[in-house]
């Protein structure tokens, strides 16, 4: 199953390009953006807002970045369209396996899952075919 357009929101260029190389490798994106800051992607995202077509389907956001986290990122974009009507499946890929962390990102109703890097296989045939249960 394709899940359309996909978006990697990370600061460290290495994560995303290891996360990017496992995506492509699947074949489950027609499309894949890289993010390097929460900003950017905001700034983005916010342009695309009301557009269905040009926005993620799936956005895998890291914590620790500067400037903002992966925290203050989602209180900015849960309200956009398409994450408010759930049809942009939010998951969180980050290299914290602090329990407040995961416990913080689970109050979240955005957040589908919470993944500890490095993106593996399994972890995308989960996403995969909970979306294919949606």
């Amino acid at each position: 199953m394709k899940m359309g357009h996909i978006m990697l929101i990370d600061d460290n260029q290495i994560d995303n390009f290891i996360t990017n190389h496992i995506v492509e490798k699947s074949g489950i994106a027609e499309r894949i953006s890289l993010m390097n800051s929460a900003i950017e992607a905001l700034k983005h995202l916010e342009s695309i807002k009301e557009d269905y077509d040009k926005f993620p389907d799936l956005i895998f956001l890291d914590i620790s970045m500067p400037v903002m986290d992966g925290f203050g990122f989602l209180d900015k974009i849960v309200n956009f369209p398409k994450v408010s009507k759930h049809a942009c499946d939010i998951v969180m890929l980050t290299s914290s396996n602090d329990a407040k962390d995961i416990e913080r990102a689970s109050k979240y109703g955005i957040v589908k899952e919470y993944f500890v890097k490095p993106l593996k296989k399994d972890m995308l045939d989960l996403l995969v075919n909970h979306r294919g249960d949606a």
